[in-house]
């Protein structure tokens, strides 16, 4: 860990101890690189254990991917180390549809590692390292408590390892346009580019968060302010065994269409249809405005998220009431499981 990142922890151990956490500006003038008091020490360590959890992930996708049209064939980001057998937690977007995945520590030490999950209900990817990780566990914290005006850390991974200060703006449901709807999202400010997969640490030095998006609306839905949203550490805790053994939390095993929509003055509106994917064969259009699943109306994306998976399972015909310019149409559209539509890495 090199020396500006040493002070930055002590400057941010000193604030911690003090239950309040520094302005950036502050930092800027501190020459202090270790703590001074016994109570500062000790979130000090807190502090540089959690950093120190922290790897980058960079991951080459298979050349046929189907996301690498939206994600790039090569990405980079951060995970954090949850065991002591070298399981890594990250984002899912990061590791999907891999052809190789390497791990790398604060010292550059980069070892190869393999995908154990990727559950969509979270957005949450599990990789295990294949080689000794010089990185520690990191300590669980919870995202319950976690409000707005809190201040948190930001960590990202990798031999250029940063830390920064960011202020938790709200704390509410999110919709993402791919057909993705989590509880109790985090959002923080001033935004970070290098947010997928970067550690949500609170001052203790505990993880409660992991990064996933940039987003233009983080205080709330239509407003403009800029942050990053954190998938919450509280919804990984009762699904991680199951991820560990099957890939995936039931939870993730629900209908998929395959349509990215928005909300639009009370209306679902399919802005892309994934080539191939179930809507895609069944003739759903961008442009088309969705109307009512299964009999159901639906004006938001969390309607219909709601009523697509409500009681319905993969392989299931969903049928759609759809306004496809001027006229209304009744689509049977027969979904599947997300992750039916990835494609694999040859011999897996």
């Amino acid at each position: 860990m090199g020396t500006a990142l040493r002070r930055l922890l002590c400057i941010l151990a000193i604030g911690a101890s003090a239950m309040t956490l520094p302005s950036q500006a502050s930092m800027l003038h501190s020459t202090s690189e270790r703590p001074t008091s016994p109570s500062t020490d000790a979130a000090y360590k807190k502090l540089v254990a959690a950093a120190n959890s922290v790897v980058g992930i960079k991951m080459k996708a298979i050349a046929n991917a189907r996301s690498n049209e939206l994600l790039g064939e090569e990405r980079t980001g951060s995970g954090v180390v949850i065991d002591d057998k070298g399981l890594v937690l990250t984002i899912g977007y990061l590791i999907m549809e891999a052809e190789s995945i390497q791990v790398v520590d604060a010292s550059g030490t980069t070892v190869p590692a393999s995908p154990i999950a990727y559950d969509h209900a979270t957005g949450f990817g599990l990789v295990r390292a294949m080689g000794k990780l010089a990185a520690k566990p990191i300590r669980f914290g919870s995202s319950s408590p976690v409000s707005q005006l809190d201040r948190m850390l930001i960590i990202t991974g990798g031999a250029e390892q940063t830390v920064s200060i960011a202020t938790v703006v709200s704390r509410r449901k999110f919709a993402g346009y791919w057909e993705y709807l989590i509880d109790d999202a985090i959002f923080t400010s001033p935004p970070r580019l290098d947010h997928s997969g970067a550690a949500l640490v609170n001052r203790d030095g505990e993880l409660v968060g992991i990064g996933s998006l940039f987003v233009m609306d983080a205080i709330q839905p239509g407003e403009k302010f800029p942050g990053n949203m954190f998938v919450p550490i509280d919804l990984l805790k009762p699904a991680l065994d199951e991820m560990v053994k099957s890939g995936a939390q039931a939870a993730s095993r629900r209908p998929w269409l395959g349509v990215n929509s928005l909300e639009e003055d009370g209306r679902v509106k399919v802005m892309q249809v994934n080539e191939e994917s179930p809507a895609d064969q069944a003739g759903i259009a961008a442009g088309d405005i969705i109307l009512s699943v299964n009999g159901r109306a639906v004006d938001s994306l969390e309607a219909f998220y709601t009523k697509l998976w409500d009681h319905t399972k993969p392989g299931m015909v969903i049928k759609l009431t759809v306004l496809h310019g001027p006229v209304l149409k009744e689509v049977d559209v027969q979904s599947i499981d997300r992750i039916e539509f990835m494609r694999r890495k040859q011999g897996l």
